[in-house]
């Protein structure tokens, strides 16, 4: 078919992509100028392709699971390759695999400063109860408006 018989491919405004993927025009600026996309330009507007959404998508997603914009770039760059993504699927495997050795460990330190959080907890609720019954239950207030934020920060996300 001739090429200006083709439908016109789907394009989006930095707005459209904003609101879709739930962040901000700056942000997008950033992963231009960190060379992570690159939309056309009409005049003072950037233009974003299919493949800059696609991008957005992939750069989005790895930044959730905690790679670098470095890593992410790593990744991005193995597209063009043209091997049908088998580069790119490989490198990706890798830092999915080192990002949840890393992951791993981390739960692994927060395991245990949690436990040694609540053997403090303990002992200063047991020297209140010996020399200062009368806070302990502001102690325990404390807790519960902190577990009701905490709830109020993750229904938020």
């Amino acid at each position: 078919m001739p090429a200006d018989l083709r439908r016109p491919a789907r394009t989006y405004t930095i707005r459209q992509l904003c609101l879709e993927f739930k962040c901000t025009p700056r942000a997008l600026r950033f992963y231009e100028d960190k060379g992570l996309l690159s939309p056309a330009r009409d005049g003072m507007n950037r233009v974003y392709s299919y493949k800059d959404r696609a991008r957005l998508q992939l750069i989005l997603r790895g930044k959730r699971v905690g790679l670098s914009l470095s890593e992410i770039g790593e990744i991005l760059d193995l597209y063009e390759i043209g091997d049908g993504g088998a580069a790119q699927n490989a490198k990706s495997l890798q830092k999915f695999r080192e990002r949840i050795v890393a992951l791993e460990a981390q739960r692994r330190d927060i395991d245990q400063a949690i436990e040694q959080l609540r053997t403090g907890c303990d002992a200063l609720e047991k020297q209140l109860a010996a020399t200062r019954p009368d806070l302990l239950p502001r102690a325990a207030d404390y807790d519960q408006v902190l577990r009701a934020r905490l709830g109020d920060l993750e229904h938020a996300k």
